[in-house]
């Protein structure tokens, strides 16, 4: 009895211990941040054979805790290599939600190496006690030929947001207008003459934890001669569970070898409004019929298009069944009317309406209802007997009235 009650004791201690383990490490793995890296600038731009290149990598903190103590390892591999001395793991240590550190490497390309994309790994880790994770970056490697000695220079025109102002879990596009901003065909700087051309290598839109970008990036997009400009296009998602607010997207251009590197900050509007439903007229139906009266308002601070309202409510009817509006602007004010009608002589007062505006932003479907509206019943007895007795009254004393006044002039007659 003894051995059975030790055996017993021994397993619960190792339940004991096997629960504490797990809850230890699921609140280690709920506690790690969520790290990204990514290059964010190569110079020179393809990196030349048998050259140095000077390369940024960028390690970002997209989760929503801190990041006690980040190191990052960076692995080249053929045809980069680092001189002899230089750290190849570096500690950032601290990184907040939202914040990033940036890391410069002097890399080495062997002078065999060949042109076309190559690669290297980047080890990162949140804190000394979690796994490292492993990211693998492309870099161009080009020979001379590949590179070219112009001088024009690329400004971003336009930025344009389909829709303008997007809200949780919309889609939507962003389309930028880079343009070659040189007004002649060349230039002379210290007596050498210079095209003008401007070339796009790369265009890398950067997703954030609240927005998504699910275009792959623009490769070699051609040569911008002067006044040129050309329109790149990216689909985005906004996070379900966004705020609202204005969120700040990074748009990354790479030029040739010698024009600068462009690094834009975009902003996107995000912003949870969108359709209101104002009672304007009693909620009442007097002898099972009245007509409800709604203002509707677009407070989303852009166009919404296609809204239409519906109300329900059980055993009554309305005319229209869904009222149409249409496109309504920031702040425009559209008032609706429905006739009610009950259908059923057992209807309970009051009566439950919920009412239901659908609405489209941009491509993206949205409904707005409100069910806490009660519309009340009431009975009013007809006054037609009464009404029928005083006219009946009047006309009787119209009649004596001309009775009398008959008489009185037979008798003067007399």
């Amino acid at each position: 009895m003894k051995s059975i009650r030790k055996y017993m004791n021994l397993l619960g201690s190792l339940f004991i211990v096997t629960l504490i383990f797990t809850i230890s490490a699921t609140s280690v793995s709920a506690s790690s941040a969520a790290l990204r890296a990514d290059i964010i600038k190569c110079d020179p731009n393809p990196a030349q054979i048998g050259q140095y290149v000077n390369i940024w990598i960028k390690i970002e903190n997209i989760g929503n805790t801190r990041a006690e103590d980040v190191s990052v390892e960076l692995i080249p591999l053929y045809p980069f290599s680092l001189d002899a001395g230089d750290d190849t793991v570096r500690n950032i240590g601290i990184l907040s939600p939202d914040r990033h550190a940036s890391l410069e490497y002097h890399l080495y390309v062997d002078e065999n190496a060949r042109p076309g994309t190559r690669s290297i790994k980047v080890h990162y880790q949140d804190d000394e006690s979690t796994a490292w994770k492993e990211k693998t970056l492309d870099i161009w490697v080009g020979a001379g030929s590949d590179t070219f000695d112009s001088r024009g220079t690329i400004q971003l025109e336009q930025i344009k947001t389909e829709p303008e102002v997007l809200m949780p879990g919309d889609e939507g596009t962003v389309t930028f207008t880079l343009k070659n901003t040189a007004t002649q065909y060349s230039i002379t700087i210290d007596g050498e003459e210079y095209d003008t051309n401007a070339r796009v290598r790369s265009a890398t839109l950067v997703s954030i934890d609240d927005i998504e970008v699910n275009s792959d990036p623009y490769h070699d997009t051609g040569i911008l001669g002067q006044g040129d400009t050309v329109e790149l296009t990216y689909n985005i998602k906004v996070n379900d569970t966004a705020r609202y607010g204005t969120k700040h997207l990074e748009f990354i251009v790479v030029g040739s070898s010698y024009t600068y590197n462009y690094n834009w900050d975009i902003p996107i509007k995000v912003d949870s409004a969108g359709i209101k439903l104002i009672p304007t007229k009693p909620m009442i139906l007097e002898n099972g019929v009245a007509t409800l009266e709604f203002d509707i308002v677009n407070t989303h601070p852009s166009t919404l298009t296609s809204v239409s309202i519906k109300p329900q409510a059980e055993d009554i009817e309305f005319s229209p069944m869904e009222y149409f509006i249409g496109s309504m602007d920031h702040d425009e004010l559209f008032t609706v009317e429905f006739d009610a009608i009950t259908v059923s002589d057992n209807i309970s007062t009051p009566v439950d309406l919920k009412l239901t505006a659908r609405y489209r932003n941009g491509y993206n479907q949205h409904e707005t209802a409100i069910d806490e509206l009660s519309l009340a019943i009431v009975f009013v007895e007809s006054n037609g007997s009464n009404e029928l007795m005083g006219i009946g009254i009047l006309v009787a004393i119209l009649a004596v009235s001309g009775f009398l006044i008959y008489r009185r002039n037979k008798n003067k007659n007399k």
